[in-house]
């Protein structure tokens, strides 16, 4: 019969279980100044190496921060933390961008609705600012592509949710890393597509401005499926992103 190792926990890591565990169980909460090192060791009975370890696992996972010359405390939620490094991009292949696009799809389809029903004038004025420069890109891959973008975050913004704003950011960057110069020029070189893809935002931007939620999602919804297309017959024809 094989039996299962038993692995040896370390000082540092039961240290660290501890702490987690008050933090889940809300005896430490968001904003909370940790014990100094001095104290922390005396409590737990440990060396000031162990907690100095266990401090730094819990850093790397995201649950406490140092304030140098102020002490550790335990991190406030950010919207910004519901992501993955935009470097794992590189390990996507065609199969995952395509979840991707599929994410983002359900994303601003709901997004749109609920900018729909709180955008403000503010909100409003930056879409029209995204409007003006897509339709002055005429042909500039690059400024055609960073006017999209933020024609989309500002619709985001109007959602008046931060989390969906971080969201939606995230994949957009990550739909960028990964497709690096391709959908830049696929999308935005030929004047045909370039003023094909102006007047779906715009259609979007009516349909948000009026507050009609039923035609904003069915306009998102059939740009965004446009995009895909588009795209596909790009990969069909490459067989590579790039």
């Amino acid at each position: 019969m094989k039996y299962k190792e038993i692995k040896q926990t370390k000082l540092y890591e039961k240290v660290a279980e501890a702490i987690h565990e008050m933090i889940r169980s809300g005896q430490l909460k968001p904003g909370d100044k940790l014990d100094s090192v001095e104290q922390l060791a005396e409590n737990f009975q440990v060396g000031r190496s162990a907690i100095r370890e266990a401090l730094s696992a819990l850093r790397a996972m995201g649950l406490v921060e140092m304030k140098q010359g102020e002490g550790t405390y335990i991190k406030e939620f950010s919207s910004d933390q519901i992501a993955f490094p935009l470097s794992t991009a590189i390990l996507m292949n065609k199969n995952d961008v395509e979840n991707l696009l599929e994410v983002r799809k359900i994303i601003e389809a709901g997004t749109v609705v609920s900018a729909s029903k709180k955008r403000t004038n503010e909100n409003l004025k930056a879409m029209e600012i995204a409007l003006d420069e897509m339709k002055k890109a005429n042909g500039n891959e690059e400024l055609g592509e960073k006017a999209d973008l933020d024609f989309h975050l500002a619709i985001a913004e109007a959602s008046q949710n931060q989390l969906l704003a971080s969201l939606l950011n995230h994949v957009s960057g990550l739909m960028q890393e990964t497709m690096k110069e391709t959908r830049r020029l696929w999308l935005y070189s030929g004047q045909t597509t370039t003023e094909k893809l102006y007047e779906e935002h715009k259609h979007i931007y009516k349909a948000i401005f009026h507050g009609d939620e039923n035609a904003a999602r069915k306009a998102m919804v059939q740009h965004l499926e446009n995009v895909d297309q588009v795209l596909g017959e790009y990969f069909e024809k490459s067989n590579k992103i790039q």
